[in-house]
């Protein structure tokens, strides 16, 4: 356990804290194992109706801490996705096969996975100065979560290739537009209210909001967690590569990075 991710339940939500606001909530390998955690143990427990996932600080997340990407990056090629396959896949499978409500409050700076975890969620709510960015091309990366699969499907082809092929960062209201987020709250009221729907929702009859879930999802499971599987593969590969070494390097040296001797 860590506490960087605080669990609390009340009321049958079960509310997952990122608590790093020092680090804009950057995810670490023990974060995505007290998140992976969280929504299994959500799963099990029939008390727990809902899953909210929120942030302390200024920032929902900065996405992926990149000292575990460099550790990742410079590990054997025999250890999954650079020995953070274990848990990050984890979290992300559990997204996909959750079948109780995950609701989340986006406060701030999202990025990366902070983005892209939304895709699962079945109510996304952002503060009105919040950002979302997914900037996985300019790490010399590629999107996760099963989000080439599920972005272009709510937002179009053209929207989710702007938004991934340039790593364009969009506001809370062009995010509310384009359906990644469900509405948009002052920020000093966002947590109040993203608990409240939570809290409501938690308090509906537990079967039938499990099957509307379903049914709103569709059979899309399976496809999911293939794309995911096809995502990981390549993530991991890019993970060791030239491109990914520069972009991190470019980063910790406040650069940007030169491309132009990779092949």
């Amino acid at each position: 356990m860590t506490d960087h991710v605080i669990t609390a339940v009340d009321k049958g939500v079960l509310t997952l804290t990122l608590n790093r606001p020092e680090k804009k909530n950057a995810l670490t390998d023990a974060m995505y194992k007290a998140l992976a955690d969280g929504i299994e143990q959500a799963e099990r427990d029939p008390a727990i109706r809902v899953v909210l996932f929120r942030a302390n600080g200024d920032a929902f997340t900065a996405g992926n801490d990149l000292a575990d990407f460099a550790a990742a990056g410079n590990a054997p090629a025999n250890s999954g996705n650079g020995g953070l396959q274990s848990n990050v896949t984890r979290f992300l499978e559990n997204l996909a096969k959750a079948e109780k409500p995950l609701i989340a409050a986006v406060n701030g700076l999202a990025v990366g996975v902070g983005v892209t975890m939304l895709l699962h969620c079945d109510l996304a709510y952002a503060g009105e100065s919040a950002t979302l960015q997914m900037p996985f091309v300019n790490l010399g990366l590629i999107p996760e979560a099963g989000s080439t699969l599920l972005l272009p499907r709510l937002v179009g082809l053209q929207k989710a290739a702007d938004l991934f092929l340039t790593g364009k960062k969009i506001g809370a209201a062009k995010a509310e537009a384009i359906g990644i987020i469900a509405d948009v709250f002052p920020d000093a009221e966002l947590q109040a209210e993203a608990l409240a729907r939570a809290e409501t929702l938690a308090a509906k009859a537990p079967t039938a909001v499990k099957l509307t879930k379903a049914l709103l999802k569709g059979d899309d499971r399976a496809a999911v967690l293939a794309q995911q599987k096809k995502e990981g593969a390549h993530f991991a590969a890019q993970l060791r590569s030239a491109e990914v070494k520069e972009a991190i390097s470019a980063f910790f040296e406040k650069r940007a990075p030169d491309f132009s001797k990779v092949s």
